[in-house]
Protein backbone atom coordinates (compact mmCIF):
# COMPACT_ATOMS: atom_id res chain seq x y z
CA UNK A 1 0.00 0.00 0.00
CA UNK A 2 1.72 3.55 -1.00
CA UNK A 3 0.94 6.56 0.82
CA UNK A 4 -1.13 9.61 -0.36
CA UNK A 5 2.31 11.81 -0.75
CA UNK A 6 4.04 8.77 -2.96
CA UNK A 7 0.95 8.65 -5.57
CA UNK A 8 0.55 13.02 -5.18
CA UNK A 9 3.99 13.76 -5.03
CA UNK A 10 6.09 15.51 -8.41
CA UNK A 11 8.12 13.36 -9.88
CA UNK A 12 11.79 14.61 -9.94
CA UNK A 13 12.26 13.22 -13.70
CA UNK A 14 9.45 12.50 -16.36
CA UNK A 15 10.65 10.81 -19.68
CA UNK A 16 9.27 9.64 -22.68
CA UNK A 17 10.14 5.94 -23.60
CA UNK A 18 8.17 6.00 -26.82
CA UNK A 19 8.02 2.53 -29.00
CA UNK A 20 10.92 1.26 -27.48
CA UNK A 21 10.96 -1.91 -25.30
CA UNK A 22 12.36 -3.13 -22.18
CA UNK A 23 14.50 -4.81 -24.58
CA UNK A 24 15.35 -2.65 -27.57
CA UNK A 25 16.72 0.20 -25.51
CA UNK A 26 14.07 1.27 -22.85
CA UNK A 27 16.15 0.05 -19.80
CA UNK A 28 18.87 2.11 -21.16
CA UNK A 29 17.07 4.94 -20.70
CA UNK A 30 15.44 4.30 -17.37
CA UNK A 31 18.66 3.68 -15.77
CA UNK A 32 19.90 6.85 -17.53
CA UNK A 33 17.15 8.66 -15.10
CA UNK A 34 17.04 6.67 -12.32
CA UNK A 35 20.60 6.47 -11.17
CA UNK A 36 21.09 10.10 -10.58
CA UNK A 37 18.04 10.19 -7.96
CA UNK A 38 18.23 10.32 -4.20
CA UNK A 39 16.64 7.03 -2.66
CA UNK A 40 12.82 7.77 -2.69
CA UNK A 41 12.58 10.18 -5.71
CA UNK A 42 10.31 9.20 -8.23
CA UNK A 43 10.64 9.03 -11.95
CA UNK A 44 7.77 8.94 -14.73
CA UNK A 45 8.09 6.98 -17.29
CA UNK A 46 5.77 7.11 -20.89
CA UNK A 47 5.67 4.12 -23.02
CA UNK A 48 3.23 3.60 -25.99
CA UNK A 49 4.64 -0.04 -26.14
CA UNK A 50 2.08 -2.70 -24.86
CA UNK A 51 4.87 -5.38 -23.37
CA UNK A 52 6.02 -2.80 -21.23
CA UNK A 53 3.12 -3.20 -18.74
CA UNK A 54 4.44 -6.58 -17.86
CA UNK A 55 7.85 -6.00 -18.37
CA UNK A 56 8.19 -3.06 -16.33
CA UNK A 57 7.13 -4.61 -12.68
CA UNK A 58 9.28 -7.27 -13.08
CA UNK A 59 12.44 -5.09 -13.47
CA UNK A 60 11.40 -2.98 -10.34
CA UNK A 61 10.82 -6.11 -8.44
CA UNK A 62 14.64 -7.53 -9.32
CA UNK A 63 16.32 -4.49 -8.91
CA UNK A 64 14.91 -3.44 -5.62
CA UNK A 65 13.13 -0.53 -7.01
CA UNK A 66 9.06 -0.14 -6.39
CA UNK A 67 6.60 1.23 -8.79
CA UNK A 68 4.00 3.19 -7.32
CA UNK A 69 1.92 3.30 -10.33
CA UNK A 70 0.94 2.21 -13.68
CA UNK A 71 -2.07 3.47 -15.53
CA UNK A 72 -3.36 3.54 -19.51
CA UNK A 73 -4.86 5.48 -20.94
CA UNK A 74 -6.05 4.00 -24.30
CA UNK A 75 -2.02 3.11 -26.18
CA UNK A 76 -0.72 5.84 -23.84
CA UNK A 77 1.10 4.16 -20.60
CA UNK A 78 2.32 6.06 -17.62
CA UNK A 79 4.71 4.39 -15.00
CA UNK A 80 5.65 6.16 -11.74
CA UNK A 81 8.65 4.24 -10.03
CA UNK A 82 10.20 5.16 -7.09
CA UNK A 83 13.99 4.32 -6.50
CA UNK A 84 14.45 2.01 -4.02
CA UNK A 85 11.76 1.89 -1.55
CA UNK A 86 8.67 4.11 -0.86
CA UNK A 87 9.15 4.33 2.77
CA UNK A 88 12.89 5.81 1.48
CA UNK A 89 10.48 9.04 0.76
CA UNK A 90 10.38 9.91 4.41
CA UNK A 91 14.81 10.70 4.26
CA UNK A 92 14.19 12.51 0.99
CA UNK A 93 14.31 16.22 1.08
CA UNK A 94 11.41 17.54 1.61
CA UNK A 95 11.22 20.06 -1.25
CA UNK A 96 10.59 17.54 -4.37
CA UNK A 97 13.28 18.20 -7.17
CA UNK A 98 12.30 20.50 -10.31
CA UNK A 99 10.42 18.44 -13.19
CA UNK A 100 12.86 18.10 -16.06
CA UNK A 101 11.17 16.37 -19.23
CA UNK A 102 13.86 14.16 -21.21
CA UNK A 103 12.47 15.41 -24.61
CA UNK A 104 13.32 19.03 -23.66
CA UNK A 105 17.17 17.99 -23.49
CA UNK A 106 17.97 14.58 -24.74
CA UNK A 107 20.95 13.02 -23.01
CA UNK A 108 23.81 11.04 -25.19
CA UNK A 109 21.92 8.07 -24.05
CA UNK A 110 18.82 8.92 -25.88
CA UNK A 111 20.02 10.45 -29.05
CA UNK A 112 22.42 7.34 -29.13
CA UNK A 113 19.40 5.06 -28.61
CA UNK A 114 16.80 6.97 -31.02
CA UNK A 115 19.64 7.08 -34.03
CA UNK A 116 20.46 3.39 -33.43
CA UNK A 117 16.54 2.94 -33.86
CA UNK A 118 16.34 4.87 -37.23
CA UNK A 119 19.31 3.56 -38.75
CA UNK A 120 18.82 0.04 -37.11
CA UNK A 121 22.65 -0.62 -37.84
CA UNK A 122 25.94 0.85 -38.46
CA UNK A 123 27.73 0.04 -41.61
CA UNK A 124 28.84 -3.64 -41.14
CA UNK A 125 33.12 -4.23 -40.72
CA UNK A 126 33.96 -6.68 -43.50
CA UNK A 127 37.43 -7.11 -42.53
CA UNK A 128 39.48 -9.88 -40.96
CA UNK A 129 40.24 -9.51 -37.43
CA UNK A 130 44.07 -9.93 -38.08
CA UNK A 131 43.85 -7.35 -40.80
CA UNK A 132 42.98 -4.90 -37.32
CA UNK A 133 45.24 -1.65 -38.81
CA UNK A 134 46.92 0.26 -36.03
CA UNK A 135 48.02 3.92 -37.08
CA UNK A 136 51.27 4.56 -37.18
CA UNK A 137 50.85 7.30 -34.83
CA UNK A 138 50.47 5.17 -31.52
CA UNK A 139 53.64 5.60 -29.43
CA UNK A 140 56.15 3.01 -29.22
CA UNK A 141 57.42 0.94 -25.98
CA UNK A 142 59.37 2.52 -23.38
CA UNK A 143 61.89 1.48 -20.78
CA UNK A 144 60.40 -0.47 -17.90
CA UNK A 145 61.84 -2.30 -14.89
CA UNK A 146 62.26 -5.95 -15.99
CA UNK A 147 60.39 -9.02 -13.95
CA UNK A 148 62.82 -10.92 -11.49
CA UNK A 149 63.01 -14.93 -11.63
CA UNK A 150 60.24 -15.91 -8.92
CA UNK A 151 59.30 -12.09 -8.58
CA UNK A 152 55.94 -11.94 -6.39
CA UNK A 153 52.80 -10.08 -6.59
CA UNK A 154 48.82 -10.65 -6.96
CA UNK A 155 46.76 -10.64 -9.89
CA UNK A 156 45.38 -7.59 -9.54
CA UNK A 157 42.31 -6.52 -7.34
CA UNK A 158 42.72 -5.22 -3.98
CA UNK A 159 40.17 -5.42 -0.93
CA UNK A 160 38.81 -1.85 -1.51
CA UNK A 161 37.96 0.51 1.47
CA UNK A 162 34.14 1.34 2.58
CA UNK A 163 34.33 4.64 2.02
CA UNK A 164 35.91 4.21 -1.67
CA UNK A 165 32.46 1.53 -2.14
CA UNK A 166 30.51 4.57 -1.31
CA UNK A 167 31.87 7.14 -3.85
CA UNK A 168 32.14 3.98 -6.57
CA UNK A 169 28.52 3.91 -6.30
CA UNK A 170 27.70 7.71 -6.38
CA UNK A 171 30.12 7.98 -9.22
CA UNK A 172 28.66 5.48 -11.04
CA UNK A 173 24.99 6.99 -10.33
CA UNK A 174 26.13 10.48 -11.18
CA UNK A 175 25.48 11.85 -7.73
CA UNK A 176 29.87 12.52 -7.34
CA UNK A 177 31.95 14.28 -9.75
CA UNK A 178 35.10 12.39 -11.15
CA UNK A 179 37.54 14.94 -9.64
CA UNK A 180 35.85 14.06 -5.84
CA UNK A 181 35.79 10.36 -7.33
CA UNK A 182 39.30 10.26 -8.26
CA UNK A 183 40.81 12.07 -4.81
CA UNK A 184 39.06 9.05 -3.04
CA UNK A 185 40.51 6.51 -5.39
CA UNK A 186 44.16 8.22 -5.34
CA UNK A 187 43.91 7.35 -1.33
CA UNK A 188 42.68 4.27 -1.38
CA UNK A 189 45.16 2.89 -4.43
CA UNK A 190 48.42 4.59 -2.08
CA UNK A 191 46.69 2.09 0.80
CA UNK A 192 46.82 -0.81 -1.67
CA UNK A 193 50.27 -0.22 -2.89
CA UNK A 194 51.64 0.38 0.68
CA UNK A 195 49.97 -2.71 1.75
CA UNK A 196 51.61 -4.77 -0.72
CA UNK A 197 55.09 -3.38 -0.82
CA UNK A 198 54.48 -4.26 3.17
CA UNK A 199 54.41 -7.44 2.10
CA UNK A 200 57.52 -7.70 0.00
CA UNK A 201 55.51 -7.50 -3.17
CA UNK A 202 57.86 -7.08 -6.16
CA UNK A 203 55.24 -6.72 -8.68
CA UNK A 204 52.56 -4.25 -7.61
CA UNK A 205 49.35 -2.86 -9.02
CA UNK A 206 46.95 -0.02 -7.72
CA UNK A 207 44.82 -2.68 -6.67
CA UNK A 208 42.04 -1.55 -9.50
CA UNK A 209 40.51 0.70 -6.40
CA UNK A 210 38.81 2.85 -9.47
CA UNK A 211 37.06 -0.53 -10.83
CA UNK A 212 33.62 -1.48 -9.66
CA UNK A 213 34.74 -4.72 -11.28
CA UNK A 214 38.33 -6.23 -13.18
CA UNK A 215 36.37 -6.05 -16.61
CA UNK A 216 33.36 -4.14 -16.65
CA UNK A 217 34.88 -1.25 -15.53
CA UNK A 218 35.64 -0.55 -19.28
CA UNK A 219 31.57 0.48 -19.80
CA UNK A 220 32.60 3.30 -18.33
CA UNK A 221 35.13 4.91 -20.35
CA UNK A 222 34.54 3.23 -23.83
CA UNK A 223 32.75 5.66 -26.18
CA UNK A 224 29.10 4.37 -27.09
CA UNK A 225 29.25 1.91 -23.97
CA UNK A 226 27.25 2.69 -20.83
CA UNK A 227 27.59 0.31 -17.51
CA UNK A 228 24.30 -1.42 -16.06
CA UNK A 229 23.26 -3.28 -13.66
CA UNK A 230 23.17 -6.88 -14.52
CA UNK A 231 19.70 -6.99 -13.36
CA UNK A 232 18.82 -4.87 -16.78
CA UNK A 233 19.90 -7.61 -18.30
CA UNK A 234 16.85 -9.64 -17.86
CA UNK A 235 14.94 -8.94 -20.99
CA UNK A 236 17.82 -10.12 -23.14
CA UNK A 237 18.35 -13.76 -21.65
CA UNK A 238 16.46 -17.29 -22.87
CA UNK A 239 15.21 -17.83 -19.85
CA UNK A 240 14.25 -15.09 -17.44
CA UNK A 241 13.30 -16.96 -14.32
CA UNK A 242 16.69 -19.03 -14.45
CA UNK A 243 18.32 -16.14 -14.93
CA UNK A 244 16.35 -14.18 -11.69
CA UNK A 245 17.22 -17.15 -9.50
CA UNK A 246 20.75 -17.41 -9.85
CA UNK A 247 21.44 -13.44 -9.39
CA UNK A 248 18.93 -14.24 -6.02
CA UNK A 249 22.08 -16.61 -5.20
CA UNK A 250 24.77 -14.31 -5.91
CA UNK A 251 26.96 -13.19 -2.75
CA UNK A 252 26.61 -9.64 -3.64
CA UNK A 253 23.65 -7.99 -4.24
CA UNK A 254 22.64 -8.33 -8.08
CA UNK A 255 21.79 -4.40 -8.82
CA UNK A 256 25.27 -3.86 -7.41
CA UNK A 257 27.30 -5.82 -10.32
CA UNK A 258 27.46 -3.94 -13.43
CA UNK A 259 27.66 -4.72 -16.89
CA UNK A 260 28.77 -2.97 -20.17
CA UNK A 261 26.41 -2.66 -22.48
CA UNK A 262 27.29 -1.18 -26.42
CA UNK A 263 24.88 1.07 -28.08
CA UNK A 264 26.67 2.37 -30.57
CA UNK A 265 30.37 2.18 -32.73
CA UNK A 266 33.07 1.65 -30.30
CA UNK A 267 35.95 4.06 -29.27
CA UNK A 268 38.84 4.93 -26.93
CA UNK A 269 38.42 9.32 -26.77
CA UNK A 270 40.28 8.37 -23.04
CA UNK A 271 42.56 5.80 -21.33
CA UNK A 272 41.03 2.82 -20.32
CA UNK A 273 43.76 2.43 -17.34
CA UNK A 274 46.94 4.48 -18.31
CA UNK A 275 45.86 6.86 -15.28
CA UNK A 276 46.25 3.39 -12.88
CA UNK A 277 49.56 3.12 -14.07
CA UNK A 278 50.34 6.57 -13.51
CA UNK A 279 49.22 7.24 -10.33
CA UNK A 280 51.13 3.49 -9.20
CA UNK A 281 54.68 4.39 -11.03
CA UNK A 282 54.08 7.45 -8.63
CA UNK A 283 53.47 6.34 -5.74
CA UNK A 284 56.03 3.54 -5.95
CA UNK A 285 58.98 4.81 -7.70
CA UNK A 286 61.19 2.46 -9.51
CA UNK A 287 58.84 -1.12 -8.95
CA UNK A 288 57.97 -3.33 -11.38
CA UNK A 289 54.15 -1.99 -12.08
CA UNK A 290 51.61 -4.43 -13.51
CA UNK A 291 47.90 -3.07 -15.25
CA UNK A 292 45.52 -5.48 -15.70
CA UNK A 293 43.12 -5.45 -18.72
CA UNK A 294 40.16 -7.62 -19.91
CA UNK A 295 40.92 -9.57 -22.58
CA UNK A 296 39.61 -9.17 -26.13
CA UNK A 297 37.50 -12.68 -25.87
CA UNK A 298 35.95 -11.53 -22.94
CA UNK A 299 35.22 -8.44 -24.08
CA UNK A 300 33.41 -9.84 -26.98
CA UNK A 301 31.30 -12.20 -25.18
CA UNK A 302 30.26 -10.05 -22.55
CA UNK A 303 29.40 -7.00 -24.68
CA UNK A 304 27.18 -8.86 -27.80
CA UNK A 305 24.11 -8.55 -26.47
CA UNK A 306 20.98 -9.10 -29.29
CA UNK A 307 18.77 -5.81 -29.48
CA UNK A 308 21.29 -3.48 -28.37
CA UNK A 309 25.25 -4.41 -29.43
CA UNK A 310 23.35 -5.87 -32.90
CA UNK A 311 21.86 -2.29 -33.84
CA UNK A 312 25.93 -0.62 -33.87
CA UNK A 313 27.09 -4.02 -35.62
CA UNK A 314 26.16 -6.57 -37.99
CA UNK A 315 27.90 -9.59 -36.34
CA UNK A 316 29.78 -9.87 -32.93
CA UNK A 317 32.71 -10.49 -35.07
CA UNK A 318 32.22 -6.84 -36.17
CA UNK A 319 32.12 -5.48 -32.34
CA UNK A 320 35.28 -7.90 -31.95
CA UNK A 321 37.27 -5.95 -34.27
CA UNK A 322 36.37 -2.56 -32.75
CA UNK A 323 37.53 -4.23 -29.57
CA UNK A 324 40.57 -5.82 -30.52
CA UNK A 325 41.52 -2.10 -31.88
CA UNK A 326 40.83 -0.38 -28.50
CA UNK A 327 42.76 -2.98 -26.80
CA UNK A 328 45.97 -2.42 -29.17
CA UNK A 329 45.38 1.49 -28.74
CA UNK A 330 45.86 0.94 -24.66
CA UNK A 331 48.43 -1.29 -24.82
CA UNK A 332 50.06 0.85 -26.92
CA UNK A 333 50.19 3.46 -24.62
CA UNK A 334 50.75 1.37 -21.67
CA UNK A 335 53.87 0.17 -22.66
CA UNK A 336 54.95 3.79 -23.70
CA UNK A 337 54.45 5.15 -20.51
CA UNK A 338 56.80 1.93 -18.90
CA UNK A 339 54.39 -0.52 -17.74
CA UNK A 340 56.33 -3.94 -16.71
CA UNK A 341 53.80 -5.97 -17.57
CA UNK A 342 49.95 -5.70 -19.41
CA UNK A 343 47.63 -8.78 -17.76
CA UNK A 344 44.95 -10.15 -20.67
CA UNK A 345 42.39 -11.62 -18.15
CA UNK A 346 40.58 -14.65 -19.61
CA UNK A 347 38.78 -16.39 -17.28
CA UNK A 348 35.67 -17.21 -19.67
CA UNK A 349 38.15 -19.32 -21.42
CA UNK A 350 37.40 -21.54 -18.28
CA UNK A 351 33.62 -21.23 -18.89
CA UNK A 352 34.23 -22.33 -22.78
CA UNK A 353 35.25 -25.81 -22.14
CA UNK A 354 33.36 -26.01 -18.49
CA UNK A 355 30.61 -24.42 -18.40
CA UNK A 356 27.93 -26.45 -19.64
CA UNK A 357 28.96 -29.53 -16.89
CA UNK A 358 30.35 -27.80 -14.30
CA UNK A 359 29.07 -28.01 -11.13
CA UNK A 360 28.77 -24.45 -10.68
CA UNK A 361 26.60 -23.39 -13.73
CA UNK A 362 26.50 -20.03 -14.85
CA UNK A 363 29.99 -18.12 -13.18
CA UNK A 364 29.16 -14.88 -12.83
CA UNK A 365 32.78 -14.16 -13.66
CA UNK A 366 32.17 -11.75 -16.44
CA UNK A 367 28.60 -11.89 -17.64
CA UNK A 368 29.35 -13.69 -20.60
CA UNK A 369 26.01 -14.23 -21.53
CA UNK A 370 25.70 -14.52 -25.35
CA UNK A 371 25.50 -17.52 -27.36
CA UNK A 372 28.37 -19.44 -28.38
CA UNK A 373 29.93 -21.87 -30.84
CA UNK A 374 31.41 -24.94 -30.75
CA UNK A 375 34.05 -25.72 -28.05
CA UNK A 376 37.09 -26.01 -30.57
CA UNK A 377 35.49 -22.91 -32.77
CA UNK A 378 34.87 -20.71 -29.92
CA UNK A 379 38.71 -21.25 -28.72
CA UNK A 380 39.77 -20.51 -31.93
CA UNK A 381 38.13 -17.49 -31.99
CA UNK A 382 39.53 -16.24 -28.82
CA UNK A 383 43.06 -17.34 -29.50
CA UNK A 384 42.36 -15.09 -33.26
CA UNK A 385 41.13 -12.08 -31.15
CA UNK A 386 44.12 -12.48 -28.29
CA UNK A 387 46.83 -12.77 -31.04
CA UNK A 388 45.22 -10.02 -33.21
CA UNK A 389 45.59 -8.02 -29.76
CA UNK A 390 49.33 -8.44 -29.00
CA UNK A 391 50.29 -9.02 -32.88
CA UNK A 392 54.00 -6.88 -33.19
CA UNK A 393 54.57 -5.77 -28.99
CA UNK A 394 56.90 -7.24 -26.83
CA UNK A 395 55.79 -10.50 -25.32
CA UNK A 396 57.74 -10.32 -22.58
CA UNK A 397 56.04 -7.66 -21.70
CA UNK A 398 52.51 -8.72 -22.33
CA UNK A 399 50.84 -11.58 -20.09
CA UNK A 400 47.49 -13.84 -19.73
CA UNK A 401 45.56 -14.51 -16.95
CA UNK A 402 43.21 -17.46 -16.65
CA UNK A 403 41.07 -18.69 -13.51
CA UNK A 404 37.50 -20.40 -13.31
CA UNK A 405 35.48 -17.91 -11.25
CA UNK A 406 36.18 -15.08 -8.47
CA UNK A 407 33.08 -14.08 -7.43
CA UNK A 408 32.73 -15.92 -4.23
CA UNK A 409 34.81 -17.70 -1.63
CA UNK A 410 32.67 -20.56 -2.09
CA UNK A 411 34.42 -23.26 -4.11
CA UNK A 412 31.63 -25.60 -4.71
CA UNK A 413 29.81 -23.43 -6.88
CA UNK A 414 32.81 -22.23 -9.40
CA UNK A 415 33.86 -23.97 -11.98
CA UNK A 416 36.16 -27.28 -12.42
CA UNK A 417 38.87 -28.74 -14.53
CA UNK A 418 42.50 -28.59 -15.77
CA UNK A 419 44.01 -26.78 -18.49
CA UNK A 420 44.29 -29.47 -20.95
CA UNK A 421 41.61 -28.26 -23.29
CA UNK A 422 43.07 -24.57 -23.16
CA UNK A 423 46.71 -25.55 -24.45
CA UNK A 424 46.54 -24.48 -27.94
CA UNK A 425 45.64 -21.19 -26.59
CA UNK A 426 47.90 -20.64 -23.65
CA UNK A 427 50.51 -21.80 -25.88
CA UNK A 428 49.55 -20.59 -29.28
CA UNK A 429 49.15 -16.69 -28.02
CA UNK A 430 52.33 -14.29 -28.09
CA UNK A 431 52.49 -13.22 -24.61
CA UNK A 432 55.63 -13.42 -22.29
CA UNK A 433 53.84 -15.00 -18.76
CA UNK A 434 51.07 -17.04 -18.49
CA UNK A 435 49.32 -15.94 -14.24
CA UNK A 436 47.47 -18.86 -13.61
CA UNK A 437 44.93 -20.47 -10.46
CA UNK A 438 46.94 -23.52 -9.63
CA UNK A 439 46.40 -23.76 -5.98
CA UNK A 440 42.61 -24.70 -5.69
CA UNK A 441 42.18 -28.35 -6.51
CA UNK A 442 39.63 -27.48 -9.23
CA UNK A 443 42.69 -26.46 -11.31
CA UNK A 444 44.06 -30.09 -11.96
CA UNK A 445 47.32 -31.16 -11.89
CA UNK A 446 50.28 -28.56 -12.59
CA UNK A 447 51.78 -31.22 -14.64
CA UNK A 448 49.36 -31.06 -17.41
CA UNK A 449 51.18 -27.64 -18.32
CA UNK A 450 54.81 -28.86 -19.23
CA UNK A 451 53.34 -29.21 -22.61
CA UNK A 452 53.68 -25.05 -22.81
CA UNK A 453 56.41 -23.89 -24.99
CA UNK A 454 60.09 -23.41 -22.77
CA UNK A 455 59.68 -19.76 -23.20
CA UNK A 456 56.77 -18.95 -21.12
CA UNK A 457 57.14 -18.06 -17.99
CA UNK A 458 54.03 -18.87 -15.59
CA UNK A 459 52.87 -17.31 -12.56
CA UNK A 460 51.74 -19.96 -10.39
CA UNK A 461 49.06 -19.50 -8.12
CA UNK A 462 50.82 -20.57 -4.73
CA UNK A 463 47.77 -19.68 -2.49
CA UNK A 464 44.14 -19.67 -2.26
CA UNK A 465 42.58 -16.46 -2.00
CA UNK A 466 39.32 -18.14 -1.32
CA UNK A 467 40.03 -19.99 1.91
CA UNK A 468 39.86 -17.80 4.94
CA UNK A 469 43.27 -18.45 6.14
CA UNK A 470 46.83 -17.84 6.12
CA UNK A 471 48.47 -20.49 4.31
CA UNK A 472 51.62 -22.34 5.81
CA UNK A 473 55.46 -20.72 4.70
CA UNK A 474 55.65 -25.03 4.20
CA UNK A 475 52.55 -24.97 1.76
CA UNK A 476 53.50 -22.27 -0.09
CA UNK A 477 56.98 -23.85 -0.64
CA UNK A 478 55.69 -27.20 -1.86
CA UNK A 479 53.58 -25.69 -4.17
CA UNK A 480 56.46 -23.13 -5.59
CA UNK A 481 59.14 -26.42 -5.62
CA UNK A 482 57.03 -28.58 -7.42
CA UNK A 483 56.97 -25.78 -10.25
CA UNK A 484 60.42 -25.03 -9.96
CA UNK A 485 60.95 -28.85 -10.79
CA UNK A 486 58.82 -28.62 -14.34
CA UNK A 487 59.81 -25.12 -15.43
CA UNK A 488 63.08 -24.26 -13.91
CA UNK A 489 63.22 -21.08 -11.25
CA UNK A 490 63.90 -18.57 -13.92
CA UNK A 491 59.91 -19.35 -16.03
CA UNK A 492 58.51 -19.45 -12.17
CA UNK A 493 56.72 -16.41 -10.74
CA UNK A 494 54.87 -16.35 -7.50
CA UNK A 495 50.93 -15.31 -7.08
CA UNK A 496 48.17 -15.62 -5.44
CA UNK A 497 45.26 -18.17 -7.82
CA UNK A 498 43.21 -14.78 -8.45
CA UNK A 499 42.61 -11.27 -7.04
CA UNK A 500 41.84 -10.58 -4.10
CA UNK A 501 38.65 -8.39 -4.69
CA UNK A 502 37.43 -8.74 -8.60
CA UNK A 503 34.00 -7.45 -8.06
CA UNK A 504 34.26 -4.30 -5.49
CA UNK A 505 31.07 -4.86 -3.84
CA UNK A 506 32.29 -8.35 -3.24
CA UNK A 507 36.05 -9.17 -1.73
CA UNK A 508 37.22 -12.40 -1.36
CA UNK A 509 39.07 -11.65 2.00
CA UNK A 510 39.85 -8.96 3.95
CA UNK A 511 42.87 -6.18 2.66
CA UNK A 512 44.24 -7.45 6.67
CA UNK A 513 44.30 -11.17 5.36
CA UNK A 514 45.29 -10.26 1.98
CA UNK A 515 48.51 -8.32 2.76
CA UNK A 516 49.01 -11.06 5.17
CA UNK A 517 48.78 -13.60 2.50
CA UNK A 518 51.03 -11.79 -0.13
CA UNK A 519 53.47 -11.94 2.98
CA UNK A 520 53.94 -15.32 3.01
CA UNK A 521 54.34 -15.48 -0.57
CA UNK A 522 57.01 -13.06 -0.42
CA UNK A 523 59.04 -14.56 2.40
CA UNK A 524 58.54 -18.43 0.45
CA UNK A 525 60.28 -16.54 -2.29
CA UNK A 526 63.13 -15.49 -0.24
CA UNK A 527 64.15 -19.03 0.69
CA UNK A 528 63.39 -19.79 -2.89
CA UNK A 529 66.12 -17.77 -4.13
CA UNK A 530 68.69 -18.72 -1.84
CA UNK A 531 68.17 -22.47 -3.19
CA UNK A 532 68.32 -21.93 -6.54
CA UNK A 533 70.14 -19.10 -7.21
CA UNK A 534 73.23 -19.33 -4.47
Amino acid sequence: MYDGDSLTAAPAVSFDGGDLDCGSGLLLLIRRHIDPLSPGELLEIFSNESSVEEDLPAWCRLTGNELVRAEREGQRLRFLVCKGRVAARAAAASEPAPRIHAAAAASPVEMAVDAAHRAHRHAPITQPVADVIVPSSLPSPSPAAPLEALAVGGVGSWPRPRWLLRALHERMEGRLSEQDFEAAADDAARLAIAAQQRAGATIVTDGEQRRDNYASFVGARLDNCQLIPITDLLPYVDDPEQFANELRALDVPAAQVRHPAVFGPLGRSRPLAVQEFEFARAAAPGAAIKIALPGPYLLTRTMWMECISDRAYSRREDLAIDIVRVLREELHFLLAAGASIVQLDEPVLSEVVYGASGAGGRTFMCGALGARRPVDEELAFARDLLGAVVEGLPRERLALHVCRGNWTPDESVALAGDYRPLLPVLGGVAVGTLFLELCTPRAGELEVLAALPGDIRVGVGVINQKEQRVESIDEVLGRAERAIALFGPERVLLNPDCGFATFADNPIVTAELAEHKLAVIAQAAEILRARHHS
